[in-house]
Protein backbone atom coordinates (compact mmCIF):
# COMPACT_ATOMS: atom_id res chain seq x y z
CA UNK A 1 0.00 0.00 0.00
CA UNK A 2 2.80 2.56 0.69
CA UNK A 3 3.89 2.26 -2.96
CA UNK A 4 0.39 3.12 -4.13
CA UNK A 5 0.26 6.12 -1.76
CA UNK A 6 3.54 7.31 -3.29
CA UNK A 7 1.99 6.77 -6.75
CA UNK A 8 -1.04 8.85 -5.76
CA UNK A 9 1.28 11.65 -4.65
CA UNK A 10 2.98 11.49 -8.03
CA UNK A 11 -0.41 11.43 -9.72
CA UNK A 12 -1.51 14.56 -7.87
CA UNK A 13 1.62 16.43 -9.01
CA UNK A 14 1.06 15.22 -12.57
CA UNK A 15 -2.61 16.26 -12.48
CA UNK A 16 -1.74 19.79 -11.32
CA UNK A 17 0.82 20.13 -14.12
CA UNK A 18 -1.60 18.68 -16.70
CA UNK A 19 -4.40 20.98 -15.50
CA UNK A 20 -2.13 24.01 -16.03
CA UNK A 21 -0.96 22.67 -19.40
CA UNK A 22 -4.50 21.81 -20.52
CA UNK A 23 -6.56 24.67 -19.16
CA UNK A 24 -4.42 27.73 -18.43
CA UNK A 25 -1.35 27.65 -20.68
CA UNK A 26 -3.22 27.62 -24.00
CA UNK A 27 -5.18 30.67 -22.98
CA UNK A 28 -2.57 32.64 -21.01
CA UNK A 29 0.96 31.95 -22.21
CA UNK A 30 0.95 30.44 -25.70
CA UNK A 31 0.96 32.59 -28.82
CA UNK A 32 0.60 29.79 -31.38
CA UNK A 33 -1.86 26.89 -31.34
CA UNK A 34 -0.23 23.62 -30.30
CA UNK A 35 0.53 21.10 -33.04
CA UNK A 36 1.33 17.54 -31.98
CA UNK A 37 2.87 15.01 -34.38
CA UNK A 38 2.14 11.35 -33.72
CA UNK A 39 3.04 8.14 -35.49
CA UNK A 40 1.05 4.99 -36.02
CA UNK A 41 4.09 2.71 -36.22
CA UNK A 42 3.18 -0.68 -37.71
CA UNK A 43 4.93 -3.82 -38.86
CA UNK A 44 4.37 -7.58 -38.63
CA UNK A 45 4.38 -7.34 -34.80
CA UNK A 46 1.35 -5.03 -34.84
CA UNK A 47 0.98 -1.38 -33.86
CA UNK A 48 3.34 0.27 -31.38
CA UNK A 49 1.85 2.08 -28.38
CA UNK A 50 3.54 3.95 -25.55
CA UNK A 51 2.87 4.87 -21.92
CA UNK A 52 4.23 8.26 -20.90
CA UNK A 53 5.41 9.28 -17.42
CA UNK A 54 2.83 11.99 -16.76
CA UNK A 55 -0.67 10.76 -17.62
CA UNK A 56 -0.45 6.98 -17.80
CA UNK A 57 -2.35 5.11 -20.45
CA UNK A 58 -1.53 3.65 -23.85
CA UNK A 59 -1.17 6.20 -26.63
CA UNK A 60 0.53 6.94 -29.92
CA UNK A 61 4.17 8.02 -29.58
CA UNK A 62 5.10 11.47 -30.83
CA UNK A 63 5.70 15.05 -29.78
CA UNK A 64 6.05 18.61 -30.94
CA UNK A 65 8.10 20.57 -33.45
CA UNK A 66 11.34 22.30 -32.56
CA UNK A 67 12.20 25.62 -34.19
CA UNK A 68 12.87 25.24 -37.90
CA UNK A 69 11.81 21.59 -38.15
CA UNK A 70 9.51 20.17 -40.79
CA UNK A 71 6.72 17.82 -39.69
CA UNK A 72 8.21 14.55 -40.92
CA UNK A 73 11.68 15.43 -39.64
CA UNK A 74 10.25 16.30 -36.20
CA UNK A 75 8.20 13.11 -36.08
CA UNK A 76 11.24 10.95 -36.90
CA UNK A 77 13.20 12.71 -34.15
CA UNK A 78 10.39 12.37 -31.59
CA UNK A 79 9.80 8.70 -32.38
CA UNK A 80 13.52 8.03 -32.08
CA UNK A 81 13.65 9.78 -28.70
CA UNK A 82 10.55 8.03 -27.33
CA UNK A 83 10.97 4.54 -28.82
CA UNK A 84 14.60 4.09 -29.90
CA UNK A 85 13.40 3.24 -33.40
CA UNK A 86 14.35 4.82 -36.69
CA UNK A 87 11.19 5.12 -38.76
CA UNK A 88 10.16 5.87 -42.29
CA UNK A 89 7.20 8.24 -42.34
CA UNK A 90 4.88 6.77 -44.97
CA UNK A 91 1.82 8.99 -45.27
CA UNK A 92 -0.22 11.63 -43.54
CA UNK A 93 -3.33 9.98 -42.07
CA UNK A 94 -5.07 13.15 -40.99
CA UNK A 95 -5.45 16.22 -38.81
CA UNK A 96 -7.52 15.99 -35.63
CA UNK A 97 -8.47 19.49 -34.45
CA UNK A 98 -9.35 19.23 -30.78
CA UNK A 99 -11.14 21.85 -28.72
CA UNK A 100 -12.02 21.88 -25.04
CA UNK A 101 -9.33 20.56 -22.72
CA UNK A 102 -5.93 21.32 -24.24
CA UNK A 103 -6.88 22.73 -27.65
CA UNK A 104 -4.48 21.43 -30.30
CA UNK A 105 -4.16 19.81 -33.69
CA UNK A 106 -2.83 16.25 -33.75
CA UNK A 107 -1.21 15.44 -37.09
CA UNK A 108 -1.13 11.67 -37.44
CA UNK A 109 1.22 9.81 -39.78
CA UNK A 110 1.51 6.14 -40.67
CA UNK A 111 5.10 4.94 -40.14
CA UNK A 112 7.18 1.79 -40.29
CA UNK A 113 10.35 0.96 -38.38
CA UNK A 114 13.53 0.73 -40.48
CA UNK A 115 16.16 0.42 -37.73
CA UNK A 116 17.09 1.13 -34.15
CA UNK A 117 16.28 -0.89 -31.04
CA UNK A 118 12.99 -0.65 -29.16
CA UNK A 119 13.61 1.03 -25.79
CA UNK A 120 11.66 3.57 -23.74
CA UNK A 121 12.96 7.15 -23.80
CA UNK A 122 13.19 9.71 -20.99
CA UNK A 123 9.45 10.55 -21.10
CA UNK A 124 8.25 7.02 -21.87
CA UNK A 125 7.53 4.38 -19.20
CA UNK A 126 6.64 1.50 -21.48
CA UNK A 127 6.39 0.45 -25.13
CA UNK A 128 4.55 -2.52 -26.54
CA UNK A 129 3.38 -3.95 -29.85
CA UNK A 130 -0.34 -4.70 -30.00
CA UNK A 131 -2.48 -6.66 -32.39
CA UNK A 132 -4.66 -3.94 -34.01
CA UNK A 133 -7.73 -6.12 -33.40
CA UNK A 134 -6.91 -6.41 -29.66
CA UNK A 135 -5.98 -2.93 -28.44
CA UNK A 136 -5.82 -2.48 -24.65
CA UNK A 137 -8.84 -1.06 -22.84
CA UNK A 138 -6.41 1.38 -21.20
CA UNK A 139 -5.81 3.08 -24.56
CA UNK A 140 -6.84 6.71 -24.15
CA UNK A 141 -10.15 7.10 -26.03
CA UNK A 142 -8.99 10.01 -28.19
CA UNK A 143 -6.54 7.66 -29.97
CA UNK A 144 -9.14 5.16 -31.18
CA UNK A 145 -10.32 7.33 -34.11
CA UNK A 146 -6.83 8.08 -35.45
CA UNK A 147 -5.87 4.41 -35.11
CA UNK A 148 -9.01 3.33 -36.96
CA UNK A 149 -8.26 5.83 -39.74
CA UNK A 150 -4.58 4.82 -39.97
CA UNK A 151 -5.18 1.08 -39.90
CA UNK A 152 -8.12 1.33 -42.29
CA UNK A 153 -5.91 2.62 -45.06
CA UNK A 154 -7.61 5.92 -45.98
CA UNK A 155 -6.63 7.09 -49.47
CA UNK A 156 -6.53 10.78 -48.51
CA UNK A 157 -5.76 12.50 -45.22
CA UNK A 158 -8.86 13.02 -43.09
CA UNK A 159 -9.80 16.16 -41.19
CA UNK A 160 -11.72 15.67 -37.99
CA UNK A 161 -13.00 18.13 -35.42
CA UNK A 162 -13.24 16.68 -31.92
CA UNK A 163 -14.18 18.19 -28.58
CA UNK A 164 -12.43 16.93 -25.47
CA UNK A 165 -14.78 17.65 -22.63
CA UNK A 166 -15.28 16.50 -19.07
CA UNK A 167 -16.15 12.92 -20.13
CA UNK A 168 -12.78 12.61 -21.89
CA UNK A 169 -10.87 14.13 -18.96
CA UNK A 170 -12.55 11.72 -16.52
CA UNK A 171 -11.87 8.75 -18.83
CA UNK A 172 -8.20 9.75 -18.92
CA UNK A 173 -8.07 10.02 -15.13
CA UNK A 174 -9.72 6.60 -14.71
CA UNK A 175 -7.21 5.02 -17.09
CA UNK A 176 -4.30 6.76 -15.34
CA UNK A 177 -5.40 5.52 -11.91
CA UNK A 178 -5.90 1.95 -13.21
CA UNK A 179 -2.42 2.02 -14.71
CA UNK A 180 -0.85 3.37 -11.50
CA UNK A 181 -2.74 0.82 -9.36
CA UNK A 182 -1.58 -2.07 -11.58
CA UNK A 183 2.01 -0.87 -12.09
CA UNK A 184 1.20 -0.13 -15.75
CA UNK A 185 -0.22 -3.62 -16.45
CA UNK A 186 -3.92 -2.68 -16.55
CA UNK A 187 -5.78 -3.47 -19.75
CA UNK A 188 -3.23 -5.93 -21.08
CA UNK A 189 -5.65 -8.88 -20.86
Amino acid sequence: MPGFVRELGGAFRSYVTIAWWGLAAPRLTEREPLVVLQGVVCDERGVLLAVRDDLRGWELPGGTLEAGERHREALRRELGEETGLDVEVLEHVGDYRRTGFRPHTAKIYRCRPVGGRLRPGAETRALRWFDPAALPDTLFPWYRGPLTDALGGCDNPVERDEHQGLRDVLAGLRIDLRMRWSDDRAGLG
